[in-house]
């Protein structure tokens, strides 16, 4: 730790008056990049550095903004979320030298809180809630950096675009929605950029997901689905790891009338984890799909 100087306490305050709307993080990331603090792999020094602000702070030597508070989930008990520290350095590099990636499913309350607190800060819809069968992934490079945050959930009551192509009956579609899942966030992080990894990761999870869910649940998966807003994205990530559009929803909501959307719009992207797919959805009931 650098020696801390009167000029340095004034340094510090002049950021903090300066930037209002900084947290702790970034203005501990901040000073790192003012100082050049770093460790011997050139790693920003922020975990030391918010030690010190917060020694400073204790002392009435800087007044540092309020901590992050946590929010819990009425009823549960369970943090909604919470502040974790990860390692935020940029990722600037080609696949091949972050590979193998490391894809861990979230299982502990560690992680949980550690995946939750990613998507709340980075992803524009945050965490969201995950009700019913899910399955959350966090994946990171072969050095161990966070590189993404993925989760598959339930999957749409109705989507006209897919069950037009699945062609099922209302019976065959409660009896098959439970063995299609529905990627609900993906998230690479905004400082690691790494070109080719999202399909990268999209093509490693389908090859795994239907063995894991089974594990999880007792059952198999039998397709992928997503909704991509499209003010938003073009949904060249999924069509590049091969999954197929199958047109748009309506964007009718439960606030919709019969005039207006009350939704964007979204394109609904497939991906098929198995051959007969259709068939095998129409039938769902019947037992093993493998």
């Amino acid at each position: 730790m650098p020696k801390i100087t009167n000029e340095h306490i004034d340094q510090i305050n002049r950021l903090i008056n300066n930037n209002p709307s900084m947290n702790r993080t970034a203005l501990s990331r901040e000073l790192c990049r003012l100082w050049d603090w770093r460790s011997p792999t050139g790693q920003i020094k922020d975990i030391s550095a918010r030690d010190m602000l917060r020694s400073l702070d204790k002392k009435g030597l800087i007044c540092l903004p309020a901590a992050l508070k946590t929010t819990r989930i009425p009823g549960t008990g369970e943090d909604k979320i919470v502040y974790v520290e990860h390692d935020a350095e940029p990722i600037d590099a080609k696949l091949r030298e972050i590979t193998p990636i490391e894809i861990k499913i979230v299982s502990n309350t560690q992680d949980r809180r550690l995946f939750k607190h990613i998507l709340h800060q980075y992803h524009y819809l945050s965490f969201g809630r995950s009700i019913g069968e899910n399955i959350m992934y966090i994946v990171y490079s072969n050095s161990g950096k966070i590189l993404s945050c993925l989760m598959f959930g339930a999957s749409a009551w109705s989507c006209i675009a897919r069950d037009d192509i699945i062609r099922w009956n209302a019976e065959q579609r409660r009896a098959g929605l439970p063995f299609i899942s529905n990627n609900v966030r993906f998230l690479i992080l905004p400082y690691v950029k790494v070109p080719h990894l999202a399909s990268h990761i999209l093509g490693a999870i389908a090859r795994r997901i239907s063995r894991d869910w089974e594990a999880k649940y007792g059952h198999d998966l039998i397709l992928l689905e997503t909704f991509v807003e499209q003010q938003r994205f073009r949904g060249t990530v999924y069509k590049a790891s091969n999954w197929f559009w199958a047109g748009f929803t309506a964007g009718m909501g439960r606030n919709s009338n019969k005039d207006t959307a009350a939704l964007p719009i979204k394109d609904v992207w497939l991906y098929p984890l198995c051959e007969d797919w259709k068939e095998k959805l129409r039938n769902a009931g019947g037992g093993s799909h493998g």
